[in-house]
């Protein structure tokens, strides 16, 4: 999924939601970040072979640049007048990137392991280090990994998900191919 300051986001996820058929109630509730995140992994994980076997052991790696400074700022905006001190816990729960992993694993019943890596740009080779040692270690059968970043007007995500025999060859340089496309 890939998206692009053409569309204001407020009206690009909620199509996108609806397009989706995103049924999640809870999902009008998060935050920026985590609508993007969550709907780049629905596309991927509606659709992928979740069977009782493997469904639990799905891990999370995602990346972005601005971390949840998109967030960060709303709730900084919710405590910066002391008169009109109105600190809301909704928002401060969405001040940490990872929160978006939490809600995808608690959509897709994922309890395998998790990490939110922060780099000044997309980063194929790190993020596939990581997940050779998650799949070669058996620590997961299957990787979601990508890049999520959402900041003031500008959005973007590319996730895809990997497995060790999988149809895609999973090198840095074919990720990078791929993210250019």
């Amino acid at each position: 999924m890939y998206a692009s300051p053409i569309q204001e986001f407020s009206t690009f996820i909620k199509n996108a939601a609806k397009d989706m058929d995103t049924n999640y109630p809870k999902f009008y509730k998060m935050d920026h970040l985590s609508k993007l995140a969550f709907l780049a992994a629905d596309v991927l994980l509606k659709n992928a072979d979740l069977s009782a076997e493997t469904e639990h052991n799905i891990a999370i790696i995602l990346s972005n640049r601005a971390s949840s400074l998109d967030t960060d700022r709303t709730y900084q905006a919710s405590i910066a007048e002391p008169e009109n001190f109105f600190p809301s816990p909704s928002v401060f729960v969405y001040t940490l990137p990872n929160i978006c992993m939490g809600e995808i694993s608690i959509k897709h019943q994922l309890h395998s392991e998790n990490c939110f890596f922060i780099f000044d740009s997309f980063n194929a080779d790190h993020l596939w280090i990581n997940t050779q040692s998650l799949l070669k270690q058996k620590k997961a059968r299957k990787v979601l990994c990508g890049w999520v970043d959402l900041d003031d007007k500008n959005y973007e995500a590319f996730l895809y998900l990997v497995e060790e025999n999988g149809i895609i060859a999973h090198s840095p340089n074919e990720i990078k191919r791929l993210y250019k496309t």
